[in-house]
């Protein structure tokens, strides 16, 4: 199939509006709205830096005006999600529980082989949730045998409850504390859910359309790293399948480096609302650097993954969207205790930046205080004093 030309400006529209960014609330409100942004993007990376609100409910805040952080836990125990670790670990709609069984078998295939100290180690906790019913690792008693030797040295009894969750064995829920309990599959899957194997076929075409739908845009690569816990899988193949059959198009974008492509139901014309949006660096916007860069020349990098003396901008920066372009990056943290939100670094980008967006970005940075359970703000610094000016005189 013949490609389509789109320039970056129509691009990036189409990228942010399968991002569920193009206006304000495009879910609606609610419970059930947070259970359409899950259904719609596929996939919500769950994070648990808490220097501000986690990850998670940071992206459900931002498509959501009214969310409550009590949501998210409520549509899981309802059934209408699940927690698991597919490309990350995040959140899925339960219609697809089907879909993550290629890769708790490749989890099991994949993992190292067991001696028999883990293997008892692993049926009896199977043994004990069936008995007794879901259980954290804080029910083990410390069974290491010798010290921690750093931050992912885990003790047996935590790589066994991990081990039986990646391969599905187990799921997990989070409790008020974000600790994981783990659970019998059959007490949080619905009976009615499809639990069928899908074929490698159909694994395939599930990333492809879940990938294209979230991104809006997509190259091969994006979809391998959706699909990588899967060894061998057909992606690349059915893609080439479904771009002869015209359910996937092909796409040129001036200055984008190719292939690209976008599913043959998108609207090349979408428009977008010229909304303001404090997002998460692990938003399903962000988490492709190379896509920031190439389609809103916006290079950015969460620099809590960076050594302190080569951050550039501050340990976590959060990208501010306004209308199709990027605008500032701000490092905050909530001090929970002062109920005083800290900016450590705001920080413009080089774009014209009017009256109009200041106004909003006050509104917002405003609604995201009181989303992280502070009351007041505290500037510390900024590459443009005239703009800092502007918004200090707000609050």
């Amino acid at each position: 199939m013949e490609a389509i030309v789109l320039n970056r400006s129509q691009a990036r529209k189409i990228i942010i509006h399968a991002a569920g960014l193009s206006k304000k609330a495009p879910f609606g409100t609610g419970i059930d709205a947070v259970y359409k942004v899950i259904d719609h993007l596929g996939y919500v990376q769950l994070d648990t830096n808490y220097v501000v609100e986690r990850a998670h409910h940071h992206a459900m805040f931002a498509r959501v005006p009214d969310y409550q952080t009590e949501w998210l836990a409520a549509l899981g125990e309802q059934g209408d999600i699940f927690e698991y670790f597919t490309s990350d670990a995040g959140f899925l709609p339960m219609h697809d529980f089907r879909f993550s069984l290629p890769v708790k078998k490749a989890f099991e295939i994949k993992g190292t082989s067991l001696t028999k100290r883990e293997s008892d180690l692993m049926n009896q906790i199977l043994d004990d949730v069936e008995r007794d019913g879901s259980v954290m690792v804080g029910d083990f008693e410390n069974d290491r045998v010798e010290a921690s030797s750093g931050w992912w040295d885990w003790r047996p009894a935590k790589v066994a409850l991990e081990r039986l969750y990646l391969e599905g064995k187990l799921m997990i829920s989070r409790n008020s504390a974000f600790q994981k309990v783990y659970h019998l599959p059959l007490d949080l899957v619905p009976q009615d859910t499809d639990q069928t194997m899908p074929t490698d076929v159909e694994y395939a075409r599930y990333i492809i359309n879940r990938t294209l739908g979230a991104l809006g845009i997509s190259s091969v690569k994006e979809m391998a790293w959706r699909s990588r816990r899967v060894q061998g899988n057909l992606v690349k193949k059915e893609l080439d399948k479904m771009v002869q059959a015209g359910e996937v198009i092909p796409v040129i974008v001036d200055g984008v480096k190719g292939p690209l492509y976008i599913l043959s139901s998108t609207d090349i014309n979408i428009g977008i609302e010229e909304e303001l949006f404090i997002l998460s660096p692990f938003d399903t916007l962000n988490v492709f650097r190379a896509r920031l860069k190439d389609f809103f020349d916006f290079d950015y990098q969460i620099e809590c993954f960076v050594p302190a003396p080569k951050r550039k901008f501050g340990y976590f920066s959060l990208p501010i969207l306004a209308g199709e372009k990027f605008i500032a990056r701000m490092d905050a943290k909530a001090d929970r205790k002062q109920k005083t939100l800290i900016i450590h670094n705001l920080h413009f980008e080089p774009v014209e930046i009017d009256e109009k967006t200041i106004d909003k970005f006050v509104f917002n940075l405003k609604e995201f205080i009181l989303f992280n359970k502070c009351r007041d703000v505290v500037f510390k610094k900024s590459n443009n004093g005239d703009l800092l000016a502007l918004i200090s005189k707000e609050f």
